[in-house]
Formats: C-alpha cells, sequence, structure tokens
C-alpha cells in the first residue's frame, strides 16, 4: 500500500487522540525543548502552508486552540485539504516528509 498524505495524517492523529494534558506538554529526547503539543502544531501549520502555496493563497497562521484534544482533528483537517488540492510530487514529498518526521519526535 503507498503511503499517502491522509493515510499517514490518520496514523497520527490516531495515534495521539487519546492524550490527556501531561502527555501533551511532555517533551521527548528528539524534541529539543518544544513540547509534543508544539511539534504537532508545528505540522499542522506546515501542512496548511504547503496547501496555501498549492492553492496559491496567501499563508495564515492556525489558531492555537485551547484544547489539545483538537491538535488530531487539526491535523486531519489540513491533510485533507492538502490531499483535495492536489499538491505536485515535491509538496507531496514535503508533507509525507515531515509527517514521519513529527511521528518519529513525538514518539522517541
Amino acid at each position: 500500500m503507498t503511503e499517502t498524505i491522509g493515510v499517514l495524517a490518520e496514523r497520527v492523529a490516531g495515534q495521539v487522540a487519546g492524550w490527556g494534558p501531561a502527555r501533551w506538554r511532555a517533551t521527548t529526547p528528539a524534541s529539543g525543548s518544544r513540547t509534543r503539543r508544539e511539534v504537532l502544531y508545528e505540522l499542522v501549520q506546515h501542512l496548511a502552508d504547503l496547501c496555501a502555496d498549492v492553492e496559491g493563497r496567501q499563508l495564515r497562521r492556525v489558531p492555537h486552540l485551547e484544547n489539545d484534544y483538537a491538535l488530531p482533528d487539526q491535523l486531519r483537517v489540513v491533510a485533507a485539504d492538502l490531499d483535495a488540492a492536489g499538491p505536485d510530487e515535491l509538496t507531496g514529498d514535503k508533507a509525507l516528509v515531515s509527517l514521519r518526521e513529527t511521528h518519529r519526535v513525538i514518539f522517541a
């Protein structure tokens, strides 16, 4: 099976969906001083930026929602938007690399 942006985003989102506040605010050896929440938010913003580039839109900040439980849903939404935008191969590869790297960092 070929890994797609949507499939990989769903895998990451599904694995973190049940995390509580302590787990979201923890750091890992691979994250430096960033929390898991910050690392996942950075991914969401990066995917949103890639989507804006593909669609020829101006970049906008993804809102920081107070509830950490919303992060997996934000990831799902921006990944679906990017998939629907039909990224070229280079943009799709950038998204997949970012998804894999984020997974590695938050589960280190």
